[in-house]
Order: C-alpha cells, then sequence, then structure tokens
C-alpha cells in the first residue's frame, strides 16, 4: 500500500464512520476509496463489509431488549438471512471481479436512490406501522427477506432500508422493524464475512486502516450529531453518491 493509498483510506475511512454516526451512507465513501486504491471490485467489496461487520453486531446487541419478547419467532428470518447472505456471498465470488465491476454502478445507483428515498420511505412506514400481534411468516415474505439477504451478501449499502420496507410491508412496528433490521444485517453481515475471509478475499492491510480511521471518525460524528444539520450531511452522501454512480457509468 503506497503512502498515497494510506491517506486516501484514512480519510475516507474516517467520513464513512462520521457519516453512518450521523446520517448514514458510510459506503459511498469507504468502498470507492478501495477500489482507487487498487484493490479488485471483490475484494473491495469483500474488506468493505468486514469493515462495516462489527456495527451491525453492535446495533444488534443494542436492539436485545426489543428482540427478547419475540423468542422463536426471528428464528425462521434468522435462518432466511443465513442462507440469502451466504448465497448473496457465494454469487459474489463465483461472478468474479469483471462482472461485479460492470454492476457496479447500478448497484450504487439503487443505493442511491435508496438513500435518498429513505425519509419518504420511513414517513410511509411510520403512517403505516401500528403496534399489533406478530405477522405471520408468509410465502411472501419469507420471498422478500431472502432477495433483502441476497442483496445484502451481495453488496449490502441500502439493505437496511430494503429491509425496513419489507418489515413496514408486513405491519411489524417501527420499533420492532429496526430491532428486526439489526438483527438480520448483523446475521447476513457474519455470514458473508465467514465467506468472504474463507475464501481469502480481504485485504488485511487496507481493512486496518479502513477500520482504524472508521471508529475514530464514528467517535467524532457521534459527537458532533447534536450540532450539524442532518439535512446537510444527507444532502453530501447523495451528492457522493450520485457523482460515484456517474463516475462508474463513465469508465465502466
Amino acid at each position: 500500500m503506497s503512502l498515497h493509498d494510506f491517506f486516501l483510506l484514512l480519510i475516507a475511512g474516517f467520513a464513512a464512520g462520521g457519516m453512518n454516526a450521523l446520517a448514514g451512507g458510510g459506503t459511498f465513501f469507504s468502498f470507492p476509496a478501495l477500489l482507487a486504491a487498487g484493490l479488485p471490485p471483490v475484494t473491495a467489496n469483500a474488506t468493505n463489509a468486514v469493515a462495516l461487520w462489527p456495527a451491525s453486531l453492535a446495533a444488534s446487541w443494542a436492539a436485545r431488549e426489543q428482540l427478547r419478547p419475540l423468542g422463536r419467532y426471528v428464528v425462521p428470518l434468522v435462518l432466511l438471512s443465513l442462507l440469502g447472505g451466504l448465497g448473496g456471498g457465494l454469487l459474489l465470488l463465483a461472478g468474479g471481479d469483471e462482472t461485479f465491476r460492470r454492476l457496479i454502478p447500478w448497484l450504487l445507483l439503487a443505493a442511491t436512490l435508496l438513500f435518498a428515498a429513505s425519509p419518504w420511505l420511513s414517513r410511509l412506514i411510520n403512517r403505516r406501522l401500528q403496534a399489533g400481534d406478530l405477522p405471520p411468516h408468509g410465502i411472501g415474505s419469507s420471498l422478500s427477506h431472502t432477495l433483502v439477504a441476497l442483496y445484502g451478501g451481495y453488496f449490502g449499502a441500502g439493505m437496511g432500508i430494503l429491509q425496513l420496507a419489507a418489515f413496514s410491508i408486513e405491519g411489524h412496528p417501527l420499533l420492532r422493524a429496526n430491532a428486526l433490521k439489526n438483527l438480520l444485517s448483523s446475521t447476513i453481515y457474519s455470514v458473508a464475512v465467514v465467506t468472504f475471509v474463507a475464501a481469502g478475499r480481504v485485504s488485511w492491510s487496507e481493512l486496518a486502516v479502513l477500520l482504524g480511521a472508521a471508529s475514530c471518525g464514528g467517535y467524532c460524528g457521534g459527537a458532533l450529531a447534536r450540532k450539524l444539520p442532518t439535512r446537510w450531511l444527507r444532502w453530501l452522501v447523495i451528492a457522493v453518491g450520485t457523482g460515484m454512480t456517474a463516475y462508474y457509468f463513465a469508465i465502466t
């Protein structure tokens, strides 16, 4: 890793950690930086997934009070997430760098649109979700969660928004939907990380720089969360996502 790449990842990791703490969308900083540092697309995505993994575990642990009363209800959802996350990770590895390279602009476009639409989706979810009984696990809901898990194992950006949308359709209250989203995200990331590590597609030196910088950025972002307008930060993420999408469409 060159000195230029080191500082690039340092800055991108700090920005990603800070943005995730403030408004979300840190992937738009970390993933392109890994590509710019010279990593092959699949390795960059795998390294980025490992970098996001600790945060997903922490979010799942923080939601344990909302998850505990659900008991065995979460078991089918976790199993679907394990299978989907494994399938998405294997699809990424099987498709190879060239296939993933062609898909990068489309994946970034989808993630940017999801992030931009998230306030509208949040308002829609808040209107639709009311406290009630646990909805049954139907074929449609099982299929939707499997598809979201496949997407999460393959790329992952915007996965949480997709999960909240799926839970809103089923009729879960927002607090419970968010807790389930955190649990399933951590499950998907965990199985994908194991798959990527076992396949040897994680670049550990770049990961170390990214994790360290993201941790510092997350701490600073948390400290600034009450002082900076979230709307400005959201527009920054959307601008970066749009720029990265346009750039990768231009070079692909």
